[in-house]
């Protein structure tokens, strides 16, 4: 019996991230160049966004690259960026089949033109589907993020454009990446590590994480569903006590 049936449909989360890692270390295991361990991630990716579709979770966040990933060899950069541009070609009249809006955040100006060009592409043609909200993470940095907001924030309010005393926790929300998406309510983190490594730290304050030891491109849907069991059997509180949440 698979656990997508334990899952309560009427729990789901509403917003779920992930932070897929372990490609590398998989094709090291399986003495396969880095490259083909990234190759295999995108069957994970595909697996995940269909068992989030298929449930009706609304958003879905994926850090696909980070903005410390620019550091590794030039090679692996330029064949991830080929991934990711073959993988946009491929995936996009799969996107539209399943009304699968496509949204990306992270400094995305410092893409190769190719990738951006391709992802501008398949964000026009998909923003009118009104099923999952896919969010892909791309040159991403939550700090770069932060910094950008407190950037733009300041010279709002030395243009006169906002006052400062209007700066409060809604307004900063709102120059943020994902300003108009709900936060997170589960972190799924692969491979083993536990940390949340520069993704989303404002918006995941109070995430349930969830970490696992499968490498990303051993994790398939029975793992996502798995996760959100696991999410559903826990009880978030927001600071309240067990009793306040239990009088809601």
């Amino acid at each position: 019996m698979s656990l997508r049936q334990k899952v309560d449909i009427n729990k789901l989360p509403v917003h779920i991230a992930i932070i897929m890692d372990g490609n590398g270390r998989w094709a090291t295991r399986h003495g396969k160049e880095r490259i083909l361990g990234h190759q295999k991630g995108v069957e994970s990716v595909r697996n995940v966004i269909e068992a989030a579709a298929e449930m009706g979770v609304r958003y879905l966040t994926l850090y696909a690259f980070s903005t410390e990933n620019w550091s590794r060899p030039d090679d692996e950069v330029s064949a991830l960026m080929g991934i990711m541009v073959q993988s946009l070609n491929n995936e996009t009249e799969t996107l539209l089949k399943n009304k699968i809006r496509l949204t990306a955040i992270g400094d995305l100006d410092r893409l190769n033109p190719d990738v951006r060009a391709r992802l501008d592409e398949t964000i026009r043609v998909t923003s009118g589907s009104a099923g999952l909200g896919l969010i892909v993470a791309m040159s991403y940095s939550s700090r770069w993020e932060i910094t950008e907001a407190a950037r733009k924030i300041a010279d709002g309010v030395s243009s006169g454009i906002l006052k400062i005393d209007s700066v409060n926790e809604t307004e900063f929300e709102k120059y943020l990446n994902t300003a108009g998406i709900p936060d997170p309510d589960l972190m799924i983190r692969t491979s083993g590590e536990l940390r949340i490594s520069n993704f989303l730290l404002w918006q995941l304050a109070y995430a349930e994480l969830y970490f696992t030891e499968k490498l990303w491109p051993d994790f398939g849907k029975e793992d996502f569903y798995d996760a959100i069991i696991d999410f559903q059997k826990r009880e978030r509180r927001f600071g309240k006590t067990s009793e306040q949440v239990l009088e809601k």
